[in-house]
Formats: C-alpha cells, sequence, structure tokens
C-alpha cells in the first residue's frame, strides 16, 4: 500500500530538464503531437492538415521543416450529430478540419496520426500515399458507453503504434479520459475483446507551484510506446506515468513539474500547456502547444523539452 496516491505530485521523482529548444518554422504553433522516426523528430500541428514538420536542432532551435502530403477525405464519423457539426463549425473559423493531435510512428518509419474532429487514423507511409485507416466500427460505440468522447474538443488526444505496426492505442483526452487498444489483421484492425482498455473519471487540482486550488478533469494529453510499456502524458498534473499495454493500470509516475513550473517557463493559464510526448531509452521528448501565448520570458513560439531519463530508468519500480 501506498501512503498518498501515485499523482500526488509532491511525491514523485523529478524529470530533469536536458535541453530546450524554441521551435522556428511552424508559422502557425500549435505543436500538438511529437515522435521520433529513426533519427528524425516529427512533430503535428492541430492547425495544418497537410503537413508534418521534420524537427532539426541548429543553434539552439529547432527548425522545423514542412513535409506536405494530401490526405483523402476522413471516412464517416461515429461521433453524434452535435459534435460532429461543433467541430465543422470551429473548423470554419480556424480554416482546417482534420485538427491533428498526435503522431506516432513503426519501426519500418510509418507514421500515424491521430484526428480529433473525426476520431479516426490517418497513415501516412514511406511510400505510397495517406491512407485512413479501417478502424472498428464500434471503437467509437465502445468508448462512448464508456463515458469517453462525449464532448466536444475531449475526443482523441494521442496515438501510439508499437514498432512492428501490429498494435495501436489512442488515448481519450479527458471527460473521461481513457486508452482503446485494437489490432492489426491484414488490412483491417479488429478489437480483441473489448475496444476500451481504460477509463477514468475525476478532478484533481493542478501542481502546487500553479496556486491554484481550482480541481479540472483528469486528462491525458498523449501516449507513447516504449520497452513494451505505455507511457501517458497528462498534461494538468504536470507527469508522465508508465502503464500496462493490457489494461492501462498504472505503474509508475515522474512529475516535470519543477522544470515547466519554473518562473521564466509559465504561462498565464490554469492549466498546462503539454502536448506530446515520445519516450526512448535515453529519456523523454514532451512538445507544448502554447497557442501563440507569451510565457513568462516573453517566448511565443512552440517550445520542445528533453528531459533524461529518470533515476534507474524508465522500468524502475
Amino acid at each position: 500500500m501506498f501512503a498518498a496516491p501515485l499523482w500526488a505530485a509532491d511525491d514523485l521523482e523529478q524529470l530533469r530538464l536536458a535541453a530546450e529548444y524554441p521551435v522556428d518554422g511552424m508559422p502557425q504553433g500549435n505543436l500538438s503531437g511529437l515522435a521520433r522516426c529513426g533519427t528524425d523528430l516529427l512533430a503535428v500541428s492541430d492547425r495544418v492538415d497537410n503537413q508534418l514538420y521534420r524537427l532539426t536542432p541548429i543553434g539552439g532551435v529547432l527548425q522545423a521543416e514542412a513535409e506536405i502530403f494530401h490526405a483523402p477525405p476522413p471516412p464517416p464519423s461515429n461521433l453524434p450529430w452535435g459534435v460532429r457539426a461543433r467541430s465543422w463549425a470551429i473548423s470554419m473559423l480556424r480554416g482546417n478540419d482534420l485538427d491533428f493531435e498526435g503522431i506516432s510512428c513503426d519501426a519500418s518509419g510509418n507514421r500515424y496520426l491521430v484526428s480529433e474532429a473525426h476520431a479516426t487514423v490517418l497513415q501516412v507511409p514511406v511510400s505510397g500515399e495517406p491512407n485512413w485507416m479501417l478502424l472498428p466500427e464500434n471503437l467509437v460505440r465502445q468508448a462512448r458507453a464508456s463515458g469517453m468522447l462525449l464532448h466536444f474538443n475531449a475526443l482523441l488526444e494521442g496515438v501510439a503504434v508499437d514498432p512492428k505496426g501490429d498494435r495501436l492505442w489512442l488515448a481519450a483526452e479527458r471527460e473521461r479520459r481513457g486508452l482503446m487498444v485494437v489490432h492489426r489483421q491484414q488490412s483491417t484492425w479488429r478489437c480483441s475483446g473489448g475496444c476500451v482498455i481504460f477509463s477514468e473519471a475525476g478532478t484533481e487540482r493542478p501542481p502546487a507551484p500553479m496556486g491554484s486550488e481550482q480541481r479540472m478533469p483528469r486528462d491525458f494529453a498523449d501516449v507513447a510506446y516504449f520497452d513494451e510499456k505505455l507511457f501517458t502524458l497528462e498534461r494538468l498534473a504536470h507527469r508522465v506515468c508508465r502503464r500496462k499495454p493490457s489494461n492501462g493500470e498504472v505503474e509508475r509516475c515522474w512529475s516535470f513539474a519543477e522544470e515547466a513550473l519554473a518562473d521564466t517557463r509559465r504561462y498565464g493559464v490554469p492549466f498546462g500547456v503539454a502536448e506530446g510526448l515520445w519516450v526512448d531509452a535515453d529519456g523523454a521528448w514532451i512538445g507544448l502547444d502554447n497557442g501563440g501565448k507569451a510565457r513568462a520570458d516573453g517566448e511565443r513560439r512552440p517550445i520542445v523539452w528533453r528531459f533524461s531519463t529518470p533515476k534507474g530508468g524508465w522500468s524502475a519500480k
């Protein structure tokens, strides 16, 4: 038994910042997902439907080089009419429709981009044209029956794929947050048993340095797969948690609140801005979607943090 809950930030080991990179070359900002494909660090923006970005370190910044692709029209969505209507309305204001919120890669270099607005995944292969994955028709229905994907702008927020490209996990953002998994069967994807492996309601306070007592919904901002484990990025709580891929059960969490909430790095919002996560043997990449807001030191560009591997590695008990 633990004397305090795993999500108590004061009791968690703190991740330590190894490097911080402003991002140049993403004029519309809104960095919403990160992935490492081979030697390339890639990012997506939820404001751009036809580009992903290759991030190259140059002189203390990450220079974004756009890779243009053309997605076919998305398949019919199983989201309810009211949610779809609000997504359509906001797309008219923002000038884009697909709302990419996460990116992942398999060992072959295929990219997987999750569309929040359409609750589906676009595969951008190494060669060939992008295609929408044939996800199970009952995926959204099961998620909604579990209390997820009920609210506009609280839908799919992250995607992770195993190296072989045989298993794909999706993260529902909040109210309720949760995890789903599908398995590849030739050219289609199926749920083995149920699609939903984890679902959780509830609220919590942000870390003490934010100075807020307001309780807000628990969230997932992204999900990553490394060394046979899932890792969730939990924006409000400013932490990364290791979870079992089979059922989403949390095994251990690490906080990045001390580094993120240093005086010069704070944004004037009552929640976190971390949106993208990639975990590897040498540490973790975390990308910030600041929505164009300046932080305390005046920096308005998107930011990518590189954190060192925690003490004992990611598999430490």
